[in-house]
């Protein structure tokens, strides 16, 4: 038995709820993505704060160096241009820190909106494909003989509602006690159409 039903009006039902569940996910997802970007936009001042001060801190080494050159006060000219140089190196990484915290931030925010509603459907979808798989696993084992007709039209008789089985005949119970083969086919197989099976054409021949 697949995790799908046999029955075309249940498996339309399965096919379109996995649809949603999918498109679901992947809206979330578009949704998230979209959120990070615009946080990462935020970013963009503080890279631009890191190149500038990069050229800045190139600029200043190579006056430096220049500025050593200078014979009897290449000393004393270099000191300030360093420490300028140090400066802007201060600068940088306060912008790179920045930026590194922004994107941290993008990528959290980013993964809540897509986790959190995505996992509230799954926590409701799931757990009901996986009840219908175990169900329909455990009926199709039983459908192997006569006798297990039996089994499902006791459980319809249990679960369905009287008007449905007043449909079916006037007195269901003793049509099941005496064997009728029509009523129990029928309760059988609404009992099955719950799994989503139906009725195998060897057990609907003999019942026939």
């Amino acid at each position: 038995m697949g995790i799908y039903a046999q029955r075309p009006g249940k498996l339309i039902g399965q096919l379109m709820g996995d649809l949603g569940v999918l498109l679901w996910g992947v809206a979330w997802a578009l949704v998230g993505n979209f959120i990070h970007q615009m946080i990462s936009l935020v970013a963009v001042p503080a890279r631009e704060i890191s190149r500038t001060a990069g050229r800045l801190a190139e600029n200043f080494q190579d006056a430096a160096e220049q500025a050593a050159k200078v014979p009897g006060a290449g000393d004393q000219l270099r000191r300030p241009l360093d420490a300028a140089a140090d400066t802007m190196g201060g600068v940088i990484a306060s912008a790179d820190n920045q930026v590194a915290n922004i994107e941290q931030l993008a990528n959290v925010v980013g993964w809540l909106v897509f986790l959190i509603p995505v996992s509230v459907v799954l926590a409701v979808w799931l757990p009901r494909r996986i009840r219908f798989w175990q169900q329909s696993r455990a009926a199709q084992q039983f459908i192997d003989s006569d006798a297990d007709l039996d089994l499902f039209a006791l459980r319809a008789m249990a679960r369905e509602p009287m008007h449905l089985l007043a449909a079916i005949s006037d007195d269901p119970v003793g049509a099941w006690r005496s064997g009728d083969s029509t009523v129990i086919t029928k309760l059988a197989e609404i009992e099955l159409g719950r799994s989503g099976l139906r009725l195998p054409a060897r057990l609907r021949t003999r019942a026939g």
